[in-house]
């Protein structure tokens, strides 16, 4: 569970856990792109 908006998301388990690390890769890649994105607007 968990929501999306621009520039804010989240997540409501923990994604790092149980069934495998590999199965939420996505939302890490996701923030971390997110966070590129605002240091790039910050600069």
């Amino acid at each position: 569970e968990g929501l999306q908006m621009p520039g804010t998301m989240s997540v409501q388990y923990h994604p790092e856990a149980a069934p495998g690390p590999h199965d939420s890769e996505y939302l890490f890649l996701e923030f971390v792109e997110m966070m590129k994105k605002e240091k790039e607007k910050a600069s």
